[in-house]
């Protein structure tokens, strides 16, 4: 089009265009009748060509890039990073800050740390990077290099080890003067956490920022939203993990110390997690374990079966606490309470089975030192009962005849049945003492029983009634 405007006034000056009626105009080569004409014309020529030249920049598309070259070169050419963007030293800067907590990573409650996902975002005033937009076409906000700007050194007092985040190296800075940073970053925070209501816990963790070498006479901080808004907003969170956002909670206060004043604001999350999951793979079967150890109280306390029943309810309570260990967590703070309430009852299943293994044991020895001791009251009831003869007449009756032996077996034979009569009297007697021994002790054992039943019975009670208070709690 330019090429077209030009060609046209050098045919023009030239006088070799011709105009016709209707707006037409033809190239001739002689021109000599319009030579006039284009003497006339050819002082508006420069005024055509500029007009050209306008409405070329003006179909350009990268006509706004000069401008935006400009203004970056003039805001940066005398700029310092160094030194607070403050035209008045005495004046503060106020730095902006808000908080959107994206998603919770990882809990560690041995080492006691939470990792979060959180969008960061700070707002500050530079006094050193404001321009007239209408000076360079209009344009109002432009992105600069972080690393060129001055930036606000605020950290987390809580931040105890570094993730991999996303590196934004730019900020964005309206005409005003206005920085607007925002990064996602992936916080590894200090947090006391506290397992005792596994899996009903609810965690607080805080996240508190605060600048490391500005008091607050040089660096302010304050909120970007509302405390109210903040709180309640959680559309940001993901809902999918084990942990479910309750509110994020935020204050402000200046810490005094030595060094100084420094303005700090704390944003303190809370979550609470989804137990449901613990509740069928941890609680039901627990229970039922405990329950199958209440019934073993039924059986007699003399039966060898209990003793083998309480061991495998025992092997079972060992299997089920190792597979328990791996999804309940470990602190050195606080023990889960469905720890606490498995240790008791197994220290109650132990406590019985080692009383009924004792009271066998025992009774088994006793059974075995009176049957011995019948059996040589016994033996020594009939050899003393036996008639005492000499070797003298030992030989004799060697030669004695038959009918002699017959007439003296008699005598012989009554006295033995005396002696075995009286062994078995006594053995009657101290078979009674025994028996009423044992039923003395089966007694005790009845009562020592009944006792571990009931206590029994109330630790599961308060187990229950204990989990669901909790769940009733988490609930509210």
């Amino acid at each position: 089009m330019y090429l077209y405007y030009t060609s046209l006034a050098m045919a023009f000056q030239k006088g070799r265009v011709t105009f016709y009626p209707g707006g037409n105009l033809c190239f001739s080569s002689s021109g000599r009748a319009w030579g006039t004409l284009a003497g006339i014309m050819a002082p508006l020529w420069p005024f055509v060509l500029a007009a050209a030249s306008g409405i070329l920049a003006m179909d350009t598309p990268y006509s706004s890039s000069p401008a935006l070259h400009h203004l970056t070169k003039q805001l940066l050419q005398t700029y310092r990073k160094e030194v607070r963007p403050v035209h008045n030293w005495t004046q503060a800067t106020t730095v902006y800050l808000d908080v959107f907590v994206h998603a919770v990573l990882d809990v560690d409650t041995q080492n006691q740390k939470l990792k979060t996902s959180v969008w960061y975002r700070e707002v500050w005033d530079d006094e050193f990077l404001s321009w007239n937009s209408s000076m360079f076409d209009e344009i109002r906000e432009i992105s600069l290099p972080l690393s060129a700007v001055w930036a606000p050194d605020i950290i987390i007092n809580e931040y105890v080890d570094t993730e991999k985040s996303p590196d934004l190296p730019y900020v964005y800075v309206n005409s005003s003067g206005t920085i607007k940073h925002s990064k996602p970053i992936q916080v590894v925070s200090a947090c006391n956490l506290e397992t005792y209501a596994f899996p009903f816990d609810v965690q607080n963790c805080s996240l508190t920022f605060s600048s490391i070498l500005h008091t607050v006479e040089d660096v302010d901080l304050a909120f970007l939203r509302s405390t109210e808004d903040i709180a309640h907003n959680q559309k940001a969170f993901l809902n999918d993990s084990e942990w479910e956002l309750l509110s994020v909670s935020s204050t402000y206060r200046i810490l005094q110390n030595s060094a100084g004043d420094f303005a700090q604001i704390q944003f303190n999350v809370v979550i609470r997690r989804h137990p449901l999951v613990y509740v069928v793979s941890l609680l039901i079967p627990s229970i039922f374990l405990m329950l199958v150890d209440l019934g073993s109280f039924y059986l007699p306390p003399t039966c060898q079966a209990r003793i083998l029943f309480k061991t495998s309810v025992l092997v079972g309570y060992t299997v089920f606490r190792v597979n328990m260990s791996d999804e309940v967590p470990r602190s050195a703070g606080s023990t889960p309470l469905i720890g606490v309430f498995f240790t008791v009852c197994m220290a109650f299943l132990v406590l019985s089975l080692s009383k009924s293994i004792l009271l066998v044991k025992f009774l088994y020895d006793e059974r075995c030192s009176q049957q011995e001791q019948t059996l040589l009251c016994l033996r020594g009831d009939t050899d003393t009962n036996q008639p005492q003869m000499d070797p003298g007449a030992q030989l004799a009756g060697v030669t004695e005849s038959p009918v002699c032996q017959e007439y003296q077996a008699p005598s012989g034979s009554l006295k033995e049945v005396w002696s075995q009569l009286r062994s078995i009297s006594s053995y009657f007697q101290t078979q009674d003492q025994v028996d009423q021994q044992e039923l003395g002790w089966l007694a005790l054992l009845e009562r020592f029983d009944r006792l571990l039943f009931q206590s029994y019975l109330a630790v599961l009670g308060l187990y229950a009634v204990t989990l669901c208070s909790l769940w009733v709690s988490w609930s509210g």
